[in-house]
């Protein structure tokens, strides 16, 4: 007679194991995240990581088993190391470090094989062990020949089983482990299926004791689900000690590697990349390119001088106003939040006393980018003003203020940054909040040498009289 499999409940958002299903988890409170799994063998449990203390373990070494005081520490040696690429030795803090866990997220095509694969081709001196679960020897070779990249010390292997990964990994004794995807590894010690909760927590718990162990830096590659989070429990990003994410639109060539958690280095940083034939270009002034070449009486756009963590951008934002010819208004944007859209043309209509109810009103942030930052209001209210009169707002004129809903305009922070930004790429006015500190603006006159007007206002009707009087 066949034994019955034990079968146990685990919450996918955070790993917490259930006898029953529940449609609440009682550790994070999510609605229903509940899936059944076969039950982990004690061995596997024991070999796992799933709790603190062998978690621990992988940090503690035999010459650290005793406490140490804090003043006696040494961090005289420098354990960074650069991969080769500017941009994502800085969105790292630094660089990486030996014995860090990466997680490189992002939605299926958006580059993440690829910036794990330009890694050792950039970094020449670097010995790198590539295990991929998802294409051949042959595919991650034809990639890199279209990079335009070769390496006698980058390692492929085409494995799932997390065993023999490991196996592979203490005899070629890389400097940097490559893991593409973590969600196709499985360890023989479980009887669930490749990227289930189980497995994907017992694999990274295993490869983190073997970073920790052995000094080796890991790269993971993740899945994401359609509400744009990393596939597997919540406990994946707690093991890990960088989660970077990917954005940007797969059908546009700019990317963006945002780092969401970071131990090593700060979360405000970001990197720009362009998509092209040959892999991702690093986009050191992204003002540049985000602000397209166009004819200088084109109605409908102005430019935003926005913040994303510590790095300044200058985007291009356009609107257009048309008479509604299907009864119902419609109101679309693209790469900014459709809600707050509604609410600045609410502000518009009962503030300012433009009639926009029976118009359609389109928004799109050129470059195929999402903002989030509320420094881009006006110059969002700026198009939508520019387009409804058919206007055109000056190229040389940019801005860097948040609308309230009384109508008032409201001051931004680091509103420095945005202004020496501007100034930099040319511009000679930038629009800016009337209760801005004086002090943050009063030395930024035009001068004779080409410098940049700051120009404060207070409401939008003073922003009116100023644009198109």
């Amino acid at each position: 007679m066949a034994t019955k499999i034990k079968t146990v409940w685990y919450c996918t958002s955070c790993g917490n194991e259930s006898a029953k299903w529940m449609g609440r988890c009682p550790a994070c409170g999510e609605w229903n995240t509940m899936v059944e799994e076969p039950k982990a063998p004690k061995a596997a449990k024991a070999a796992g990581s799933g709790g603190a203390a062998s978690r621990s373990r992988a940090y503690i070494d035999a010459s650290d088993a005793r406490p140490t005081r804090l003043g006696e520490i040494d961090l005289s040696h420098d354990n960074r190391f650069s991969v080769g690429i500017g941009e994502l030795d800085r969105v790292l803090g630094g660089g990486m470090v030996e014995g860090s866990m990466i997680l490189i997220g992002g939605e299926p095509g958006i580059g993440k094989s690829t910036l794990s694969l330009q890694i050792p081709l950039c970094c020449k001196d670097l010995k790198t062990l590539y295990v991929s679960g998802e294409e051949s020897p042959k595919q991650i070779k034809l990639r890199a020949d279209r990079l335009g990249g070769s390496h006698d010390d980058c390692f492929i292997l085409s494995e799932t089983v997390l065993e023999n990964i490991l196996e592979q990994a203490r005899e070629v004794q890389p400097a940097l482990l490559i893991v593409d995807s973590i969600q196709t590894i499985y360890s023989e010690a479980l009887d669930s299926s490749a990227g289930s909760v189980s497995q994907v927590r017992e694999c990274a718990s295993a490869l983190l004791r073997f970073a920790k162990e052995t000094g080796t830096p890991v790269i993971l590659i993740g899945h994401i689900t359609k509400d744009g989070t990393i596939a597997g429990p919540k406990v994946l990003e707690h093991i890990v000690d960088v989660v970077l994410q990917f954005e940007g639109d797969t059908k546009g060539s700019y990317r963006i590697l945002r780092s969401i958690k970071n131990r090593f280095g700060s979360t405000d940083e970001l990197a720009v990349f362009e998509m092209t034939g040959t892999g991702l270009r690093e986009v050191r002034n992204p003002s540049e390119i985000l602000i397209p070449m166009h004819q200088d009486d084109l109605s409908g756009i102005a430019i935003a001088a926005m913040m994303d963590g510590t790095r300044p951008f200058l985007i291009e934002i356009q609107a257009l106003v048309s008479t509604a010819a299907y009864g119902t208004p419609q109101r679309s944007a693209t790469g900014f939040d459709g809600r707050r859209l509604n609410m600045l043309l609410a502000v518009l209509e009962k503030r300012a006393g433009f009639k926009l109810a029976a118009k359609d009103v389109f928004l799109n942030i050129a470059g195929g980018l999402r903002v989030s930052d509320p420094a881009c209001d006006l110059a969002i209210v700026a198009s939508i003003l520019s387009s409804n009169f058919d206007l055109y707002i000056s190229p040389k004129v940019c801005f860097a203020a948040e609308v309230g809903l009384s109508g008032e305009i409201r001051p931004v922070s680091q509103v420095e940054r945005r202004i020496a930004e501007a100034e930099k790429l040319g511009f000679e006015e930038i629009y800016i909040s009337s209760f801005n500190k004086e002090s943050s603006f009063a030395k930024r006159k035009k001068t004779a040498d080409g410098g940049i007007t700051v120009t404060p206002v207070a409401d939008i009707a003073a922003l009116c009289r100023r644009l198109f009087q």
